[in-house]
């Protein structure tokens, strides 16, 4: 029997938890402290592991790095209330599979395991992708953001179109390059592109994500190590650049690299060579290399934080890709592309988007980019009833977006634990007496409203403990929200 271990501090999250999964077959151990979690991790091995962010007594990043780095191939999902989706997508970098939002919903949340689980068994048996790195390649997952052997999604916006002249234009040279942009905005897979269109395309691409090495494999993971080189070196082990040879390596967030690394990776660069780990023989390397970052390297080499004679060597063609955010134009055109593959791996015929659905798209940031749209269709479809895409089937965060943004100020309060009345002056004006309109209960409702709003922001959203702050159980919030859900979809 599947074992999940689930780590959240409600202990009303764990019981729904643990009641629905072992209703579908799965042994479950679950755990509201973080600490009480690792050290039962320590003696035991689960199969997959769903975590809060955001715990009491450690966050769910610290949790997420101690598991993967005694077992990288670790399934691991990051539970999430929708206002952090922006620190959720980020943590797929350091090895998470996938995050799951607030309020959680068993479909989603049984399709969600079932994919990390098979995308487990794929990786094992796939020697020549990275373990570590949890990345999917276009054949077996459907984290990237396009798949870019059979349907690459070409965006209409003049952004996405002048990355695709670069990348012609780039592609059949053996330059390096630097792809820039925000976690989520599909940065491996205009490496992939790169490739696909380059003399090298036949041979192999390997894609590491080198902010979810820790620093004790790195070394092992990139180039390799020999039987016996260190504790737990049982066999020989091929490097991720000994693998891609003749081929494209691609080093996604390559600044987290640590400086020991980044001197090997110099000698790589510039000799075309490389020793595995404990080993004594250089390796003849014939590799092109494309790294990225979410953050400027040269800034980085300012701060010390990277080599700048690596950063020049890198540095002979760059490609910044615009968040999504800029890119209006693409967001329908790559809902409308995971709205097709959604029906395909769900079985379902939703056809389309409505037009308000479409309006809260278009007016919402999408921090996440491309992969938090990719999850917002997801669940879209998964709740859909119909052939159409309704506002209800929306996170509460985006249909409320503007509204939001209105009331509340943009920078989070400082002190969770500020009691009730402490609500800004702006966020106790009633909506309906600022347009004059002075029926009592209209009054009431958006008072009630924006009061709810003001205490999810001072606790950055987290339903469970903005409940507690207004002294009400978290399912009655629950209701609030979805009641003014549906008030504002008439």
């Amino acid at each position: 029997m599947t074992k999940v271990l689930v780590i959240d501090d409600d202990r009303d999250m764990c019981l729904l938890l643990r009641k629905f999964l072992e209703r579908n077959n799965f042994e479950v151990i679950d755990f509201t402290s973080g600490k009480k979690a690792l050290a039962w991790y320590e003696e035991n091995m689960p199969d997959i592991v769903l975590c809060d962010l955001r715990l009491e007594d450690i966050s769910g990043l610290e949790i997420l790095q101690k598991m993967k780095s005694t077992n990288p191939a670790l399934p691991f999902l990051i539970i999430t209330g929708y206002s952090d989706v922006r620190s959720a997508v980020e943590i797929m970098r350091h090895g998470a599979y996938d995050y799951i939002t607030k309020p959680l919903f068993p479909d989603e949340i049984l399709v969600t395991i079932k994919q990390a689980l098979a995308n487990s068994e794929t990786l094992k048996n796939q020697p020549v992708k990275s373990v570590q790195s949890q990345k999917r390649t276009s054949e077996n997952a459907p984290d990237l953001e396009f798949d870019m052997h059979e349907d690459y999604v070409v965006g209409p916006s003049q952004a996405f179109q002048q990355i695709l002249k670069q990348v012609k234009l780039v592609a059949p040279t053996n330059y390096s390059v630097i792809i820039y942009g925000e976690t989520g905005s599909g940065k491996e897979a205009v490496a992939n592109e790169i490739h696909r269109h380059s003399k090298r395309a036949k041979e192999p691409f390997i894609a590491i994500d080198c902010g979810a090495l820790s620093k004790d494999l790195a070394a092992s993971e990139l180039f390799g190590h020999e039987k016996g080189s260190f504790t737990g070196a049982l066999n020989q082990k091929v490097g991720s650049f000994e693998l891609a040879n003749g081929g494209t390596i691609f080093l996604d967030e390559v600044a987290n690299l640590s400086y020991d690394i980044q001197v090997s990776l110099l000698r790589v660069v510039q000799e075309r060579k490389m020793r595995r780990v404990g080993g004594t023989k250089d390796i003849e390397l014939d590799v092109r290399i494309i790294v990225a970052s979410n953050e400027k390297l040269w800034n980085a080499t300012q701060e010390g934080k990277f080599r700048e004679d690596l950063y020049h060597r890198f540095n002979e063609f760059s490609i910044e890709i615009p968040p999504l955010r800029d890119r209006k134009e693409d967001i329908m055109h790559f809902a409308g592309y995971f709205l097709r593959i959604t029906n395909k791996e769900l079985e379902k015929n939703v056809t389309r988007f409505s037009q308000d659905v479409t309006n809260a798209f278009n007016n919402y940031v999408w921090h996440g980019n491309l992969r938090e749209l990719r999850n917002v269709v997801k669940r879209a479809v998964l709740l859909s009833d119909g052939d159409t895409i309704e506002l209800k089937s929306l996170p509460f965060e985006i249909t409320n977006y503007e509204k939001i943004n209105e009331l509340i100020p943009s920078q989070p309060a400082k002190n969770n634990d500020m009691p009730n009345a402490a609500i800004p002056q702006a966020a106790t004006t009633s909506a309906a007496v600022k347009t004059g309109n002075l029926d009592l209960k209209s009054a009431s409702i958006d008072a009630e409203y924006e009061t709810i709003l003001e205490a999810l922001k001072q606790v950055n959203f987290n339903k469970s403990k903005a409940a507690k702050l207004m002294k009400i159980d978290r399912k009655t919030l629950y209701n609030k929200i979805k009641e003014y859900q549906l008030l504002n979809n008439k």
